[in-house]
């Protein structure tokens, strides 16, 4: 099998070979990047299957580096920063962003995050090949639009949309239980696992995100219950 891939971009070195060596133990691939523009130039050249990104960067910042591969890829990023205002989180989310560490970090928890990261990602390769959907037991069909959990794909007004795993597995998840309202721990719970109980913000932040993409149907629509949180509610049959 071959290794998985793993870009470090951070300007500290020190931290940037800590990381490396702490990967490469677990059988990871590695390769580092010590500002924003080599950065780019590596994703292109190396390909990786993941990118741990330092927010604080000489010049080009790790939010801007993070907006201009999400322009062309879905490669997951996690962030990596001693910011830990709620500000930060939520803007490196909001940019497309995976996860978000705060440094200092405890190795164990930086590679389970690495590996949880790629797990959710391991789907999605067969899929950015695929021209065809196939319609599978894990797909589910409304009224212009169609959720494929199998080959992660979504077709909305005739269109395939782009997003990221957790994004598509949110709205598969809340397609697939029609006017059930789950709180935004149940979802964190669901979707993201144990880690991220308490940051109800993510949630938030990638229901704001499917909305951009998939607008209100008449039969459909992605719904706030105020005070509680969300669900996906049905004017009519499927």
């Amino acid at each position: 099998m071959d290794k998985k891939k793993i870009l470090i971009v951070d300007d500290d070195s020190n931290i940037a070979e800590l990381i490396s060596l702490y990967l490469t133990k677990e059988c990871f691939q590695c390769e580092i990047a010590e500002d924003g523009e080599t950065a780019l130039q590596k994703h292109e050249s190396f390909q990786p299957n993941l990118v741990l990104l330092d927010i604080m960067l000489p010049g080009m910042d790790g939010y801007d580096v993070c907006r201009e591969i999400r322009k062309q890829y879905t490669t997951p990023i996690i962030m990596l920063s001693a910011k830990g205002e709620v500000f930060d989180k939520v803007l490196g989310l909001e940019l497309g962003a995976d996860d978000y560490i705060i440094k200092p970090f405890d190795s164990k928890e930086m590679v389970a995050r690495v590996k949880a990261v790629l797990r959710r990602y391991e789907h999605t390769e067969p899929a950015q090949s695929a021209n065809i959907t196939s319609a599978g037991s894990e797909t589910v069909h409304y009224t212009d639009l169609t959720i494929s959990l199998s080959n992660y794909s979504v077709n909305y007004m005739g269109n395939p949309i782009e997003m990221p795993p957790k994004e598509l597995e949110l709205l598969y998840f809340l397609a697939t239980h029609p006017n059930q309202v789950f709180t935004r721990d149940q979802l964190l719970d669901r979707i993201w696992g144990y880690e991220y109980v308490g940051e109800s913000r993510t949630v938030d932040v990638h229901i704001k995100r499917l909305r951009e993409k998939i607008k209100d149907h008449s039969e459909w629509a992605l719904a706030t219950v105020w005070g509680i949180g969300y669900k996906f509610e049905t004017f009519s049959n499927r």
